[in-house]
C-alpha cells in the first residue's frame, strides 16, 4: 500500500506544482493593478487546503493493511478528490476576479469545503459500519465453518464404508446449517462442541455402535440449534 501512496504523492505533487505555477505566473488581468487581492489570497489558501486535505485522505486510504479496508476506505479519496474539484473552479474564481467581495469568497469556499469533509466523515462512518458488520458476520458463521471442515476430515480418515457413511451424515448436517450464530445459542453450540468431540473419538477407535448412537444425537442436536437460529431471526 506504500508503494501506491508514494505514486498517488507524486501526482499529488506534479498537481499543487501545477497550480502554484497558474497562480504566481500567470499575469495581471487589470492593466497593472495588482491581482493579489483578498479574495485571490482567500481562494489560494482554500484550495491548498482542498489540497492538503486530499492528500491526507490519500494515506488514511493506502495505509490500510488489508485490500479489503482499503476497498472500503475507497470512496474517500473519490470525495475528496470532487471537493477539490468543486474548490479550484470557485476558489479559482475568487482569485481570478479581481475587486470580488472577499466575504462572498470565504463563504462559497468554506461551504465548499464544510460539505466535502462532511462527505468525507460521513463516508469514513459508513467505512467503519461496513467492516465492523463484516467482521461480526464472519465471526457468527464461524462454528459452522470449522465443524463442517473438521466433519469432512472425518470421512477422508474413514477406514471403512460404514463408517465414512456416518461422517457423511454428520458432515451433511453441517454443510447445510444455517451458517449465522448469536449469543442465545451458545449454550446448544457447546453442547454440540461436546458430542461432536466424543463422536471425533469414536471415529478415530472406529467404534461403529458408539460412533452411530453419538451421531444420531449429534444430528439432533444440530437441527435443534438450526431451529432455534430460526426463532430468534423472527
Amino acid at each position: 500500500m506504500n508503494k501506491t501512496f508514494k505514486k498517488y504523492s507524486l501526482i499529488w505533487i506534479i498537481c499543487i506544482t501545477l497550480f502554484n505555477v497558474v497562480a504566481f505566473v500567470t499575469p495581471c488581468a487589470n492593466n497593472g493593478v495588482s491581482k493579489f487581492s483578498g479574495s485571490f489570497w482567500i481562494g489560494y489558501i482554500f484550495i491548498t487546503i482542498a489540497f492538503l486535505g486530499n492528500l491526507g485522505c490519500s494515506h488514511l486510504v493506502f495505509k490500510s493493511k488489508n485490500l479489503k479496508k482499503l476497498f472500503y476506505n475507497i470512496p474517500l479519496i473519490r470525495i475528496s478528490s470532487i471537493g477539490l474539484f468543486v474548490m479550484l473552479i470557485f476558489g479559482g474564481l475568487a482569485m481570478v476576479i479581481s475587486g470580488f467581495p472577499i466575504w462572498i469568497s470565504v463563504i462559497v469556499c468554506f461551504a465548499v469545503l464544510a460539505f466535502t469533509a462532511i462527505g468525507i466523515i460521513s463516508s469514513f462512518q459508513t467505512a467503519d459500519t461496513v467492516e465492523s458488520i463484516d467482521t461480526k458476520i464472519k465471526t457468527n458463521t464461524e462454528f459452522i465453518r470449522i465443524y463442517t471442515m473438521r466433519a469432512e476430515n472425518l470421512i477422508v480418515r474413514a477406514k471403512t464404508d460404514d463408517l465414512r457413511k456416518l461422517c457423511e451424515k454428520v458432515y451433511k448436517a453441517f454443510r447445510y446449517s444455517d451458517p449465522i450464530s448469536n449469543e442465545k445459542i451458545i449454550y446448544i453450540e457447546k453442547e454440540i462442541e461436546k458430542i461432536f468431540n466424543q463422536f471425533e473419538t469414536a471415529a478415530s477407535t472406529e467404534d461403529i455402535d458408539n460412533c452411530l448412537t453419538i451421531a444420531d444425537k449429534l444430528i439432533v442436536l444440530i437441527s435443534e440449534r438450526n431451529n432455534a437460529v430460526k426463532l430468534y431471526k423472527q
